[in-house]
C-alpha cells in the first residue's frame, strides 16, 4: 500500500486541507517532507507568542513567516491556511501537555505518583503558556477544533484517570471513588490555579504560586481519602 505521505507529496492534485494536514500529523505522516519538524515547531511557538502578546489579528501567515525568518510559501505548505495553523497549535499544545504528564514516573506509591502528575501538569502549562489559552479558551473568533483535534485533547486526561484508579486500588482513596469524576475534579482545580498564575490575577511571587498550588491540590485530594492517615504536607 502506498503511504498517504508519499501520495500527498508526489501528487499535486491532492488538496491539503487543514483537516487533512492535522490528520496526517496526528498519525505520524508528514504532509510534505521538504519542511522539517523543527521548523513546524518554531512556527507554532512563534504563532503562540504573537497570539498571546498581540491578539488574534496579529496571527497571519505572512506575519508569522517574517517573525520566524522563513518564506510564506513554507508556512502555507506546512499549515494550508490560518485555520490549519490554529488547529495544529491546538493539537501541539495538548500533545506536549500529554507527553509531559504521561512521562511522570510510576512507582510503588500511587499517591506520590498522583502528586507528581499534578506538578507535571503545572510545569507543562507554564512552559506552554503561549498555547494554553488557545487550548482551553477561544481567543480566536471562529476557531473550533476538529473532532480529531479534540480527541487528542481528550487523551491527555487518561493518565490522571489512571493515577486516580491506582489510588483507589491501593486503598489510598475511598473504594467508592469514581475515578473519572475525581480526576475531573482534580484537573479542574489544577487548571483554575494554573490559569490564575498564567494571567497573574493575584500579585504573588513564583514561590507563593508554587506553595498555594501544592497546598490547594493536596487539600482537594483529601476529600477522597480512606480513613487511613496520610501525610500530604508536601502537596503536589
Amino acid at each position: 500500500m502506498v503511504s498517504a505521505s508519499v501520495s500527498v507529496a508526489t501528487d499535486p492534485s491532492l488538496c491539503l486541507t487543514p483537516l487533512l494536514i492535522t490528520l496526517l500529523y496526528i498519525v505520524g505522516m508528514p504532509a510534505v517532507k521538504t519542511h522539517t519538524e523543527e521548523l513546524r515547531a518554531t512556527l507554532i511557538d512563534e504563532a503562540g507568542r504573537l497570539l498571546r502578546a498581540e491578539g488574534a489579528s496579529a496571527v497571519t501567515l505572512r506575519r508569522l513567516a517574517q517573525a520566524a525568518g522563513t518564506s510564506t510559501a513554507a508556512v502555507y505548505t506546512l499549515f494550508g491556511d490560518k485555520a490549519g495553523l490554529l488547529e495544529q497549535m491546538y493539537v501541539e499544545g495538548f500533545q506536549r501537555l500529554g507527553r509531559t504528564v504521561a512521562a511522570a514516573p510510576v512507582t510503588d506509591s500511587p499517591m506520590n505518583d498522583l502528586f507528581t502528575i499534578g506538578q507535571a501538569y503545572r510545569q507543562a502549562a507554564l512552559r506552554g503558556r503561549h498555547l494554553y489559552e488557545l487550548m482551553f479558551g477561544r481567543p480566536v473568533p471562529g476557531f473550533t477544533p476538529s473532532r480529531a483535534a479534540r480527541a487528542v485533547a481528550e487523551r491527555t486526561f487518561r493518565p490522571l484517570v489512571d493515577a486516580v484508579t491506582r489510588c483507589v486500588e491501593a486503598g489510598d482513596f475511598n473504594p467508592e471513588t469514581k475515578a473519572e469524576e475525581a480526576a475531573y475534579h482534580l484537573w479542574a482545580l489544577a487548571h483554575g490555579l494554573v490559569t490564575l498564575e498564567i494571567h497573574r490575577v493575584l500579585p504573588l511571587t513564583d514561590s507563593e504560586f508554587d506553595r498555594r498550588y501544592a497546598a490547594a491540590v493536596a487539600d482537594s485530594a483529601v476529600a477522597y481519602f480512606t480513613t487511613r492517615n496520610h501525610d500530604v504536607s508536601g502537596g503536589l
